[in-house]
């Protein structure tokens, strides 16, 4: 460990004198141990570094170690994109035969391969925003998809009544079949509806592939066989909402002038839109607190405590009145 914590000071020395230098590599990942001896050093593998999702988780987790230099430090790194699959199963490979590190905190974009490295590890993992099924992993950090859907389909079901629905079915753009995160969400989705006394066209779900682009076909669809209009289209994700809506609109269909559209995500662009009266509502995942809870559970796990097997860091339902409250919060906790 000391002699790592010397290798990177002189590598920061010589990063430093060099015009144009920056702290992150290629993969976008930082490393907090800028100085001193940290007791545990821990590796942080997200789907990806470059979205501003992740960036938030990011900042979140090196925000704990900021705060407790003595007790850690982590390196975060990701692949170029949430498709990189090949270029994350390598960083975890790497990162495993690293005896350096004395922890591992990732979010799998393949589950199951994921589960087959971590398999011959010794050191603690914790699986972050996506689970993974091993019993190497002490415990799960994320947002309590099912339970977050479900209080946001309540949300919407009671706009919809304001807006002046009398009849409340809703149809879900969703993501990519089959996924866990996706069907924890849709389970959400049609308890909180049918809880709130709407209607959940379950037959009716599209399957969008969680891309915009595939949204607004399915939305395009949805206005074809319902000319009269749907009081209520959620989605698995902001982006797709917001691309719903903007079919909806581009339609010049009247009938869903009043149509709630309920996204998932809760990011900058989600809240713009919110208050640009381009999507109604959203739910926020609380990225930042995510990243920083994991490196909270490490350290407890490494310094031999018990931690909760799930840990939910929390959501909350953003809405005309809230959205830019919630930007705030977004623009402090990224430092702008």
């Amino acid at each position: 460990m000391k002699k790592r914590a010397i290798a990177m000071l002189l590598a920061g020395a010589l990063c430093a004198s060099m015009a144009g230098c920056s702290s992150t590599g290629d993969t976008g990942g930082g490393d907090t141990a800028a100085s001193g001896e940290s007791k545990y050093h821990v590796s942080i593998i997200l789907k990806t570094t470059a979205a501003e999702y992740w960036k938030f988780v990011q900042a979140g987790a090196e925000a704990y170690a900021e705060e407790h230099p003595d007790e850690v430090a982590v390196e975060v790194k990701g692949p170029p994109s949430e498709t990189s699959f090949q270029d994350q199963l390598n960083m975890i490979q790497t990162d495993l035969s690293d005896v350096s590190y004395d922890g591992y905190i990732i979010s799998p974009l393949q589950q199951d391969m994921v589960a087959n490295l971590i398999q011959d590890t010794e050191k603690p993992v914790i699986a972050l925003d996506t689970n993974i099924e091993s019993d190497k992993v002490v415990t799960f950090v994320g947002t309590g998809n099912e339970e977050a859907a479900k209080q946001g389909a309540i949300a919407a079901v009671e706009a919809a009544k304001e807006a002046g629905w009398t009849e409340i079915q809703c149809i879900e753009i969703a993501g990519v079949q089959g996924d866990s995160t996706n069907t924890a969400r849709m389970n959400g989705y049609k308890a909180g509806i049918e809880e709130a006394g709407g209607d959940f066209l379950e037959d009716e779900v599209q399957y969008a592939e969680a891309t915009a682009t595939r949204a607004v076909d399915a939305m395009n669809g949805i206005i074809s066989r319902y000319p009269d209009g749907i009081a209520i289209i959620c989605a698995n994700n902001d982006d797709m909402a917001i691309a719903a809506a903007k079919a909806a609109r581009d339609s010049g269909n009247q009938a869903y002038a009043n149509t709630i559209f309920l996204g998932f995500n809760g990011d900058r662009a989600a809240c713009e839109a919110i208050l640009a009266d381009e999507l109604t509502m959203s739910i926020a995942q609380m990225a930042y607190e995510m990243g920083y809870k994991s490196v909270e559970a490490m350290v407890q796990t490494l310094d031999g405590e018990q931690v909760e097997p799930n840990i939910d860091s929390g959501s909350e339902v953003i809405t005309i009145d809230n959205a830019q409250e919630r930007l705030d919060t977004l623009d402090e906790q990224l430092g702008s």
